[in-house]
């Protein structure tokens, strides 16, 4: 059986497109740390917010406390996170990101921006300019995304 090449022609399929490649980039980067995607997005969080309560970490990530809880149990076997304890009452604790989780994740901004550098690499800088202009005008009628 024959692979057929992916072309896109609409111009939002090619917006599509591109959103694929920087997701993409991203997962190649998170995997090659063995991490998946949720996991490096928790230790992200937690380095930019250490002592996040897990119902934080569950409403941030709109998941469940449940899977929260079993993807956090992973972390910690790996020595990525810890998990303390406030004032001795088990159902409020803080969550930590350990040296080596942000070691870990670290470099994932700047393996973004090379990713950007490389799927805008065809574009003058005047194109560019254009390119930005031109998606400006379209999102600002656009609903925000919710954090």
């Amino acid at each position: 059986m024959e692979i057929e090449e992916y072309t896109e022609t609409t111009t939002l399929g090619l917006l599509r497109w591109v959103g694929w490649a920087q997701r993409k980039a991203g997962e190649d980067w998170v995997t090659s740390r063995e991490l998946s995607p949720e996991q490096a997005f928790v230790l992200g969080y937690l380095v930019k917010a250490p002592g996040a309560i897990q119902r934080d970490i569950a409403a941030m990530t709109r998941t469940s406390a449940a899977s929260v809880s079993s993807l956090l149990q992973g972390l910690e076997r790996r020595g990525l996170v810890d998990r303390r304890t406030q004032d001795g009452d088990e159902r409020r604790k803080r969550v930590y990101a350990t040296p080596a989780a942000a070691d870990l994740i670290s470099g994932f901004d700047d393996a973004m921006i090379a990713a950007d550098e490389s799927i805008l690499a065809p574009l003058d800088q005047a194109e560019r300019d254009t390119l930005h202009a031109l998606l400006a005008k379209i999102t600002t009628a656009l609903p925000r995304p919710s954090r």
